[in-house]
C-alpha cells in the first residue's frame, strides 16, 4: 500500500520554491494514480505517451500550467472514449 516509489529529477533555479516543487511532484503522482489506478512503473513504461500527455497538460516551457486533476485528466479520458468507440 501507500504511495508508489518513483524518482523524479526536476531542474530549477535557486529562486524556485522547493516546497512548491515537492507539492507539484505529489500532484503529478496523484494525477497518474487516478488515471492508471495505483500507478506503477509498468504503467508508465507501456503507456509513455499518456504519461507525457498528462505532464504536457500540467507543464509547458518549465511553467506549471494546471494542477487541477479533473482539468488535466478530462482531455485524456475523452480521447480514450473516442478511441474505444472507433
Amino acid at each position: 500500500g501507500g504511495m508508489p516509489r518513483f524518482f523524479f529529477l526536476v531542474g530549477v533555479d535557486e529562486e524556485e520554491n522547493e516546497l512548491a516543487i515537492m507539492e507539484f511532484i505529489h500532484c503529478v503522482v496523484e494525477t497518474m494514480d487516478r488515471y492508471f489506478g495505483n500507478v506503477c512503473e509498468l504503467d508508465i513504461m507501456f503507456h509513455i505517451e499518456k504519461a507525457h500527455y498528462l505532464l504536457d497538460e500540467m507543464v509547458a516551457n518549465g511553467t506549471i500550467l494546471d494542477t487541477n486533476r479533473t482539468n488535466v485528466l478530462t482531455p485524456l479520458q475523452m480521447l480514450d472514449k473516442q478511441q474505444q468507440s472507433s
